[in-house]
């Protein structure tokens, strides 16, 4: 006789706020920079990427500036266990209607169970909390995924916002459910 094993429930999404640098925060920075820096080296120099650059790396990227009262670092988990991270910060420029998506990670257990799209809400949602009312985020070509779920979030292509050797996307939403363009 075969027996059949039934789903378990999923456990749920619990996204919060955390400091930035609390250990879980700088334990899912490090591996974020990790996973987007190695996958930018093999793509482009067929190499993973050495400790070194990940320190240099981590030392070059500050993520002070997602901490109140400008800005927030959201810690998701689910079973207890953190699984990705998200932080907002507030541009400078425009009285603070637009907020700035950043360090956006779902650990790779993680991926496929919608940790994502918690996050993404979680981050629009602290942003409208900061007073924002659009969020707009920078990427590269080469993350697909990221660029597919923003599109299925409802954001678009807009005007470049920054530069830097990585930026090669930029992406905007109302945080009204509108589009940007």
């Amino acid at each position: 006789m075969t027996s059949t094993s039934l789903p378990r429930p999923s456990a749920p999404w619990t996204v919060a706020a955390r400091p930035v640098d609390a250990p879980v925060s700088a334990g899912l920075l490090r591996e974020y920079l990790v996973d987007v820096a190695d996958r930018w080296y093999e793509l482009y120099e067929g190499r993973s990427t050495t400790p070194e650059e990940i320190e240099k790396h981590l030392a070059e990227m500050p993520s002070d500036d997602l901490a109140a009262p400008h800005g927030a670092f959201l810690v998701a988990h689910r079973g207890g266990e953190p699984a990705g991270c998200a932080g907002v910060r507030l541009l400078d420029g425009d009285g603070g209607r637009t907020a700035e998506l950043k360090r956006m990670f779902v650990r790779p257990t993680m991926r496929g169970l919608g940790a994502a799209a918690v996050l993404l809400a979680a981050a629009e949602a602290a942003a409208r909390g900061l007073g924002a009312g659009r969020i707009v985020l920078e990427t590269r070509l080469d993350l697909t995924e990221a660029r597919a779920l923003y599109a299925r979030h409802g954001y678009a292509d807009v005007p470049p916002f920054c530069e830097g050797p990585y930026s090669e996307v930029w992406l905007g939403k109302e945080l009204d459910g509108g589009r940007l363009g």
